[in-house]
């Protein structure tokens, strides 16, 4: 790198806030775009902008300023990415990549096109087409557009359940019978080099529908791993994009492996790499982006990582309980996420749990799980 890099960020939550942790190393001078005026983000970067990043002109106006643009979320503003690229800034991920992620339906149609396995599915153009399509259930019905953290996702099991089915426009996947939810998150630099990080396992709150908890190393074959790796690889290099890709997967009870979604930016399943492993997620992605050297991304320690989420009957300025006694554990580490107010359910930080083996690490995350509440 030469002379001040210009490094500008689409979102201010909490991913951009470690983002931006890790930016500090690389002595890069950081912007940030997002509509909350207390975002995260907001105390932390060389410039923030309160605006927001679905505005072309927003997004095209503070991309100007920038040398390269990355997201931290990606209903972002693609026509504006498309734009800024013509008019030389480096954009990672590139517009054309944003826009199938931002469409599951577009997305699941790339997985078909380029083999990677997939489950079967149906595109819904409205809820009459579903009531067509009432034999492939049961099945999950997600919106095509704006969905996350299990919004916009509906189990449909059968015909008496249609009244609680989406309007708009949506994908209907078959239901999988899985033995465990993965993930593995891979990196590509705009050289061509690709690194993953080992498979994680993720285990998802049974009401929320987001990432509960995850463990790392997954406890899964060899082989199994191996193939997941050679999955996510294949799915980063189909896109041909820079920057960090989580690819979540289902393995089936058969033993197949089957592509469930994917995110083009730092994920929650990829926080415990800040503690656990060599390179974080967030390094590898900055280096990445500025076509440095991928990181090793070798396992230190085996690791959990918790979610802390609000707790239910809670609205309002957070007060965290029990950080005394999370911290007196032996490889306990809390990352509290810079959220001025709690509610239920919502991302107020996580937990990283290490130990030498993976037992240890969750035997001490089963100490702490219930020790730390999100109150107001």
């Amino acid at each position: 790198m030469q002379g001040e890099v210009k490094l500008g960020i689409l979102g201010g939550g909490q991913l951009g806030r470690m983002l931006l942790q890790s930016a500090l190393d690389f002595n890069l001078y950081t912007l940030v775009l997002d509509p909350d005026e207390n975002a995260p983000c907001k105390d932390i970067c060389n410039e923030f902008c309160v605006g927001s990043f679905r505005d072309y002109d927003t997004v095209y106006n503070f991309g100007k300023s920038c040398d390269i643009l990355t997201i931290e979320i990606e209903h972002v503003n693609a026509d504006a990415l498309e734009q800024l690229e013509q008019e030389g800034v480096r954009v990672y991920p590139d517009a054309r990549t944003v826009r199938t992620i931002q469409d599951k339906g577009l997305q699941k149609m790339f997985f078909r096109e380029h083999s990677v396995p997939t489950s079967d599915f149906i595109l819904l153009k409205d809820k009459q087409a579903l009531q067509q399509n009432t034999a492939f259930l049961p099945a999950f019905q997600k919106l095509r557009r704006e969905g996350y953290d299990g919004r916009g996702v509906m189990r449909l099991s059968g015909e008496t359940e249609m009244s609680k089915a989406f309007e708009e426009p949506s994908v209907l996947e078959k239901l999988v019978d899985f033995e465990k939810e993965i993930s593995v998150i891979v990196a590509r630099n705009s050289g061509g080099e690709v690194m993953a990080f080992p498979v994680v396992e993720l285990r998802f709150h049974p009401e929320h529908n987001l990432v509960d908890s995850l463990f790392a190393p997954a406890d899964l074959s060899y082989k199994l791993q191996r193939h997941a790796i050679e999955i996510a690889t294949r799915v980063i290099e189909a896109f041909g994009m820079t920057g960090i890709l989580a690819v979540e997967m289902f393995v089936t009870k058969d033993g197949q492996i089957l592509v469930n979604e994917v995110a083009p930016r730092p994920h929650n399943s990829g926080h415990h790499t800040i503690k656990a492993n060599y390179t974080s997620q967030y390094e590898q992605h900055l280096r990445a982006i500025l076509n440095l050297p991928l990181g090793s991304t070798e396992i230190q320690s085996a690791a959990v990582m918790l979610n802390l989420l609000g707790e239910p009957g809670y609205d309002g300025e957070a007060k965290y309980e029990g950080l005394q006694e999370a911290l007196a554990v032996p490889g306990v580490y809390i990352h509290l996420y810079g959220k001025k107010y709690t509610r239920p359910a919502r991302k107020m930080g996580h937990i990283t749990v290490l130990g030498q083996t993976i037992e240890e690490a969750q035997q001490r995350a089963a100490t702490v799980k219930d020790v730390i509440k999100v109150k107001a």
